[in-house]
């Protein structure tokens, strides 16, 4: 048993908790993004299920179910990502239809995120009926993918066909539907799901990235960690541990998963993917974050469609074009008395216009001062942010701001205006946030709203 976890503590001491009956029913597993949390979640689950000795293995009914991500009495909930896994996932299975891990690859990564819409979840939620036709779609998509590789006559134009198809429905699933923090009532269903009787030994509810459950959730969920069934199992995941109410983190047993070194990570993607020869591309990371991200998410990522490099350019683009309108209203307000001098204008706006200039010319990207034509641009570049490619676009936009005003800094001493220049981005960037993945408004209307808002902001200060 976790023999699919490499290089992490927190797997051997499950397996001792386990063959001394001293697993714990609640429990966080803690740790930086792709350091195996869910990984052992899941392989716990299937442990627990087991009808015979657990081991890795092991060919009964309750395993070869879980290793498919389908057993019933496994429940997953959780914000995350499952774009690039998915992506990455369908490169290696449509390169190799016959090979069985490739498959299994593929198929785990797809229901990974069909749990979220478990109808166990969703059911006499509105929505449902709007989100079930996609869900079926992707379940039919797999079935017929199963059926397409078994066929006497493999059909390898079929077979890339029904990839392609599984892998967009799943992309415009995540997209469109997935919510950014765990629904209440998703909590609630978990709870009185998991006072059922199990279907086979033991149930397991996964919850992931559980510090973005809101106020109400927690709530709700403390009522299940006080009180839980004897046959379930519930595991947190969360790479902000401290982030958690402090009287749920009580009532669990710490796993601490460590980030792990880039030859371990290297070798995960060797065993996971297949391919042998893994390097860092850092075109794929740029600005700081090439240093800070694994090495197994930097590979994940350059499958998705829209790779974090494009992402980089645009965001740099929508700086340039803002600070550009924002120098603009600026003069403007001057010509008019509303302003001391149309030259004076703030360091921060100044160091942000070039810095981010230089990155979006370099991509063949010229600034421009309205808010239409660079949504435009924007949207058209990134395919209206297929594959959830928002957050990781206002994740660049940030950290580009944050960036060009280090190099103000370093131009004489910090003052307030530098936190206020910091600040006017960080908020209007949290109010787009919520309002494309939260309230489900259009990014066109929201990316307006975002550069009219920031321009307005740095011409007056």
């Amino acid at each position: 048993m976790f023999e699919n976890i490499l290089n992490q503590d927190a797997a051997t001491r499950l397996k001792s908790d386990i063959e001394d009956s001293r697993l714990a029913p609640a429990m966080l597993f803690e740790g930086p993004p792709c350091s195996g949390k869910a990984s052992s979640a899941l392989e716990l689950a299937r442990v627990l299920s087991c009808e015979n000795d657990a081991s890795w293995n092991c060919s009964c009914a309750a395993c070869a179910r879980h290793r498919m991500l389908l057993h019933p009495d496994l429940l997953c909930l959780g914000s995350r990502s499952f774009g690039a896994e998915i992506a990455a996932a369908s490169k290696v299975y449509g390169k190799d239809s016959r090979n069985a891990g490739a498959k299994t690859l593929f198929i785990r990564s797809i229901r990974k995120l069909l749990f979220r819409f478990s109808s166990v979840l969703w059911e006499n939620d509105s929505k449902f009926s709007k989100i079930s036709p996609l869900v079926i779609s992707i379940e039919d998509g797999l079935d017929e993918l199963e059926f397409s590789v078994s066929r006497a006559e493999f059909n390898a134009d079929n077979f890339s066909k029904i990839i392609t198809s599984v892998t967009k429905d799943a992309f415009k699933l995540e997209s469109d539907w997935l919510y950014d923090s765990v629904p209440i009532d998703h909590i609630r269903r978990a709870s009185w799901w998991s006072r059922l009787a199990p279907n086979g030994k033991a149930k397991l509810i996964l919850i992931e990235n559980a510090d973005s459950i809101n106020e109400a959730g927690r709530n709700s969920l403390l009522k299940l960690l006080e009180e839980p069934p004897p046959t379930v199992t519930l595991v947190l995941s969360s790479a902000k541990s401290k982030a958690l109410n402090p009287t749920i983190l009580s009532r669990l047993r710490p796993y601490r998963f460590n980030a792990r070194s880039e030859e371990i990570e290297k070798d995960v993607i060797r065993r996971i993917f297949r391919i042998e020869d893994v390097s860092r591309n850092e075109s794929l990371e740029p600005g700081e974050t090439k240093n800070r991200n694994s090495l197994i998410s930097v590979f994940l990522d350059s499958f998705l469609p829209v790779s974090n490099e494009n992402l980089w350019s645009l965001a740099a683009f929508f700086a340039a074009s803002a600070a550009y309108k924002a120098a603009l209203l600026n003069k403007k307000q001057a010509n008019a008395g509303k302003a001391s001098s149309g030259a004076n204008l703030p360091l921060e706006l100044v160091q942000l216009g070039k810095y981010a200039a230089a990155v979006a010319e370099e991509a063949g990207l010229e600034k421009t001062r309205e808010s239409k034509e660079v949504t435009a641009i924007i949207l058209e570049k990134t395919s209206n942010f297929t594959a959830r490619s928002f957050p990781r676009f206002t994740k660049s936009l940030l950290e580009i701001v944050s960036l060009s005003i280090k190099s103000s800094v370093e131009m004489r001493a910090p003052d307030f205006s530098v936190i206020s220049f910091m600040d006017l981005w960080r908020n209007n960037i949290k109010e787009t946030e919520k309002a494309v993945m939260t309230y489900n408004q259009s990014a066109a209307l929201a990316l307006e709203r975002l550069f009219t808002g920031v321009s307005r902001a740095m011409a007056e200060l």
